[in-house]
């Protein structure tokens, strides 16, 4: 198939099911593992659909995920855009520069030292679901728990002032818009290295055991530069919570829509089941949308495809999580199944760092909010609930919910 022939991309979810794929994503399986299509403008960037051939490229170091190479492929319509990628710090970075800065941030990130925090995590889940009870019903699950638990608990792990959640969290949101224009983006993006900046130099001045301490130590000694750090700073305070929230909710609405399945995380006391629940909810909602996005440093032969050196590769994560060849019965939601292969969270040197923390608060929260309400429900019907179709993290803007 040739470029001008080449589907196009990206394909909207389909309405009326949103939790599955659209129509347009699952013909891109039909070409093959790997394929190209026509993106924004006049891009063709290479589309990967299979979860062997996308776990093998996000370990290639031929793929560049440096958003200002020429040929890096867009997630956002540079037309209504303006061009120009944010500095997110690590996370468009290659190595060595990439694993410079997160052996910075990645003890914090350990097994041990996340379930050190899982009582105080513990302890949010329960005073807000404390203050819902209390509440007026219905209430929004979005605003009333699923937004601030992961806001307070990266607050607290940053050194951020919660007091500033709505702050951070209207810049997060219009950050993650995939219908922002490049100004508001890049507004919202000054406004946070901004604050995260002033931060990290009052750290510097009166530090706390807290990670932007920790990074405003390493500027003093020269380990880091103050931008480098407010970066960092930016790239953990929206990802700590942005992505957390969005599961909460939508992994709420879709084992609301399935009680068989929710009455086994609800009732289990077996960590092992709750543990293959959660990996499963990753898997089967897979809300980092619009792909992982590379460039080629040279020509890669992958498949009968070669991939040519300056071409965009865009690695979808929503279609590796529902590869027949690794998860049976893909499209159907199963608790009980061995969901740990799944992609969620990336694979490679770019995996998301922050997932110990990320796989920790969910643990806690589902099965405390299920417990707690056990007559929980949806307070309006699902076709009436308004999904994320303009973010590119996935979820729900508001969930009415009552008991």
């Amino acid at each position: 198939m040739s470029a001008v022939d080449a589907p196009e991309f990206p394909h909207p979810r389909a309405a009326g099911c949103p939790f599955g794929l659209s129509t347009g994503m699952r013909e891109l399986v039909d070409l093959g593992p790997v394929a190209q299509v026509r993106s924004w403008g006049d891009s063709t960037p290479w589309v990967v659909t299979r979860h062997a051939e996308q776990k093998q490229l996000l370990g290639d170091p031929r793929l560049s995920a440096d958003f200002s190479r020429p040929g890096f492929p867009s997630p956002v319509d540079p037309a209504t855009a303006g061009g120009g990628h944010n500095d997110m710090s690590c996370v468009g970075m290659d190595d060595p520069e990439h694993a410079r800065l997160r052996r910075m941030i990645s003890g914090v990130f350990t097994i041990k030292r996340i379930e050190a925090m899982r009582p105080r995590v513990q302890a949010m889940a329960d005073e807000f679901v404390d203050r819902m009870l209390a509440g007026p019903k219905p209430a929004d699950l979005v605003q009333e728990f699923a937004l601030p638990i992961p806001s307070l608990v990266i607050s607290e792990l940053l050194g951020v002032p919660y007091d500033d959640h709505e702050f951070f969290q209207t810049n997060s949101k219009t950050i993650v818009s995939s219908v922002a224009t490049g100004d508001e983006r890049r507004a919202a993006h000054g406004a946070l290295a901004d604050y995260l900046d002033d931060l990290v130099g009052r750290k510097a001045s009166a530090p706390g055991d807290d990670l932007l301490s920790a990074l405003a130590d390493r500027v003093d000694r020269g380990e880091l530069t103050r931008r480098e750090a407010s970066a960092m700073g930016v790239l953990l305070l929206l990802g700590g919570h942005e992505t957390t929230a969005n599961m909460i909710t939508l992994g709420t609405l879709l084992l609301l829509e399935h009680p068989e399945q929710l009455a086994i995380v609800r009732d289990t006391d077996d960590p092992k089941v709750l543990r293959a629940a959660i990996e499963e909810l990753l898997r089967y909602l897979s809300i980092v949308h619009l792909g992982r996005r590379r460039t080629a440093l040279d020509d890669i032969e992958i498949g009968d495809r070669t991939i040519r050196a300056g071409d965009g590769v865009v690695l979808l994560g929503e279609l590796a999580n529902r590869d027949p060849d690794v998860f049976a019965d893909p499209d159907v939601f199963d608790v009980g199944r061995d969901a740990r292969a799944h992609l969620a969270f990336g694979a490679g040197t770019h995996h998301c760092v922050g997932q110990p923390l990320a796989r920790m608060e969910l643990q806690v929260v589902y099965p405390t909010l299920f417990r707690r309400i056990p007559t929980l429900r949806a307070a309006v019907d699902l076709d009436d609930i308004p999904f994320k179709h303009d973010a590119v993290i996935y979820g729900v803007h508001e969930l009415p919910v009552t008991w």
